[in-house]
C-alpha cells in the first residue's frame, strides 16, 4: 500500500469562521492553526498547504486566564540601538486585538516559507464584521 501524498492542485479549500468572544487565546490559536495547516483533514501532508481559510471575528473580546493582562510581554525590535519595544497584553488587547490574536496563532505555524504561505490564509477582525461573506464560511465551534 501506497502513502497518499496530497498535490498542491488537487487542493479543495473551505472557509471558516470562529468566534472568539469569551474563548481562551491558547486554544483558539491552537485550534485555528490546526485548520490552517490541514490537520484536520484525511489528506494532510506536511510539505503541502492543504489547509483551509481562517477567519476569526471579535479578537477583541478574547480571554485570557491568569494575570496574564499584565504579566504577559509583547516585544518589538526595530533593529537599532535601544529599538526595543515591550507592552503588555492589556495594552495590545486594547489597541491592537488583531495582532495579538494574529501573533498566537502565528507562533503555532511552521517558521519557514510554507508557515508564511498558511499564514497568507488567516483573516482577524477585531469586532464581527468581516468581509467574506461571499465565500459562504461555515461557522465552527471550539
Amino acid at each position: 500500500m501506497k502513502t497518499f501524498m496530497q498535490k498542491k492542485e488537487n487542493i479543495e479549500r473551505k472557509w471558516y469562521v470562529i468566534d472568539a468572544s469569551d474563548k481562551n487565546l491558547g486554544r483558539l490559536a491552537t485550534k485555528a492553526a490546526t485548520i490552517l495547516r490541514g490537520k484536520h483533514k484525511v489528506t494532510y501532508t506536511p510539505h503541502v498547504d492543504c489547509g483551509d481559510y481562517v477567519i476569526v471575528i471579535n479578537a477583541s473580546k478574547v480571554n485570557l486566564t491568569g494575570n496574564k493582562l499584565n504579566d504577559k510581554m509583547y516585544y518589538n525590535h526595530s533593529g537599532y540601538p535601544g529599538g526595543l519595544r515591550e507592552r503588555n497584553a492589556k495594552t495590545m488587547i486594547e489597541k491592537y486585538p488583531e495582532e495579538m490574536v494574529e501573533r498566537a496563532i502565528k507562533g503555532m505555524l511552521p517558521h519557514g516559507r510554507l508557515g508564511r504561505q498558511m499564514a497568507k490564509k488567516l483573516f482577524v477582525y477585531a469586532d464581527n464584521n468581516h468581509k467574506h461573506e461571499a465565500q459562504k464560511p461555515e461557522s465552527l465551534s471550539l
